[in-house]
């Protein structure tokens, strides 16, 4: 019987690992589109990140209620509603060739509310058929896994379509990677709309008033906050990474050719794909603290090497090209330790969301709502650090990352622990 159940989850967990992808794909955008944006509209190191800031923002005024419509409706039809935004966010961001920046700023505003609404459904939904604890963040982290793919696609595909050339970069020449999202969102809705999937949460009593939420238990606040400085430092690292090979030399940038630069930041992104897979196979022998631990301390330890080894240092450093194969790009032994940071930040998201909800029981899908509030970090960090580097230059700009991290290893190390086990959570 028990057998039976199990494989009756598995279509479920495909159609979940499916959306993670999409999370990545139009998430991962506003990283190529930042140089093209510099070059199409003179856009600031600052205005440059403020796709990132409009998607991630969106987070901030979603998550509550994509908490409220996943308790309310449940998964398939809060996905299907996020679907249906996602399209017409991506669609925004085309008509942003002929109608300029501001449209290009609101339409990754309309997507973060799509991506929003997506992450509150995979993530506690993925958690829970994995039975939370160890298996749980080991489902979390394979669905990581197809996130990563995505992740590492975008940046080669968009540097491929700009070209070498620095006038050339533009929205128009990138409009097939929004063409693609874009199908893809359609065939996402079809497949989802005919297939059924388990409502955990629908299947609780809905007039219960609960005399706690999820902000009684100490550990999730904390990791509320971790998951706040985990998007920056991952949205953050490769983005002024490729804004800084990209930029003109004038302009304080190491004026490395798009390509090239789009190759080492999808090798960010497929390195958050090899730390993935490898903590999918693990995730079921250690557990999320020991594997959070040594992600963050590795972590600090790339980016302090990157603060210290000279920028004209250059090494052949293995990426990932944009015809899908492997070579190698001379770059500077400072972006080659922020690209290993992928290997870092692949395993932190699983990690510090199935701490932050362990022992929540009937509080977790509100809790996935809060936590998702929260994932506006990966649009404010970034957004600071872009400042300081219009300020002090791309390398200072990286003492956010570092900061970010320490906190990471905190959270790893003292403020995951349950200290409210005495409220009842069934």
């Amino acid at each position: 019987m028990e057998s039976t159940k199990q494989k009756s989850y598995v279509l479920p967990i495909a159609m979940m690992f499916a959306l993670f992808a999409m999370i990545s794909f139009v998430t991962g955008l506003p990283q190529p589109f930042g140089a093209i944006v510099q070059n199409e509209f003179g856009a600031s190191n600052f205005e440059a990140t403020l796709g990132f800031f409009a998607n991630f923002i969106a987070y901030a005024f979603m998550g509550i209620p994509a908490g409220m419509l996943l308790q309310k409706i449940g998964y398939k039809k809060t996905a299907l509603i996020a679907i249906i935004v996602g399209f017409v966010g991506v669609g925004i961001q085309v008509l942003s060739s002929k109608m300029g920046f501001a449209t290009y700023v609101a339409g990754a505003f309309v997507s973060g509310f799509s991506m929003c609404m997506l992450n509150t459904v995979v993530n506690p939904m993925l958690n829970t058929l994995g039975g939370g604890g160890k298996k749980g963040n080991q489902l979390i982290q394979m669905g990581g896994s197809l996130n990563s793919v995505s992740a590492t696609i975008v940046p080669v595909l968009v540097g491929y379509l700009m070209g070498t050339v620095v006038e050339e970069r533009t929205i128009e020449k990138a409009l097939p990677a929004l063409y693609i999202a874009m199908a893809i969102f359609a065939i996402a809705f079809l497949v989802l709309f005919f297939m059924s999937i388990p409502e955990p949460s629908l299947a609780k009593a809905k007039n219960v008033k609960n005399e706690h939420s999820p902000l009684s238990f100490r550990h999730f606040k904390f990791g509320a906050i971790a998951i706040f400085v985990y998007v920056g430092i991952e949205v953050g690292i490769p983005h002024f990474a490729g804004l800084f090979m990209m930029t003109p030399e004038a302009g304080g940038g190491l004026a490395i050719d798009s390509t090239i630069a789009g190759s080492v930041v999808g090798t960010y992104w497929f390195l958050m794909l090899i730390g993935r897979l490898v903590g999918a196979s693990l995730g079921g022998k250690f557990t999320s603290k020991a594997m959070l631990t040594l992600a963050s301390s590795v972590g600090i330890l790339f980016i302090i090497l990157a603060f210290v080894c000279p920028i004209t240092t250059l090494v052949s450093m293995p990426v990932f090209k944009s015809d899908i194969s492997f070579g190698t790009a001379q770059v500077p032994i400072s972006i080659m330790f922020m690209a290993l940071c992928g290997l870092c930040t692949s395993i932190m998201w699983g990690g510090i969301f199935n701490l932050a909800v362990e022992g929540l029981g009937k509080y977790t899908e509100a809790a996935s709502g809060i936590f998702m509030v929260l994932v506006c970090g990966g649009g404010i960090l970034p957004l600071i650090q872009g400042q300081i580097a219009d300020m002090s230059g791309f390398m200072t700009s990286y003492a956010v990352i570092l900061i970010a991290l320490a906190y990471l290893l905190f959270y790893a190390l003292v403020g995951c622990k349950n200290v409210n086990k005495d409220i009842p959570v069934e």
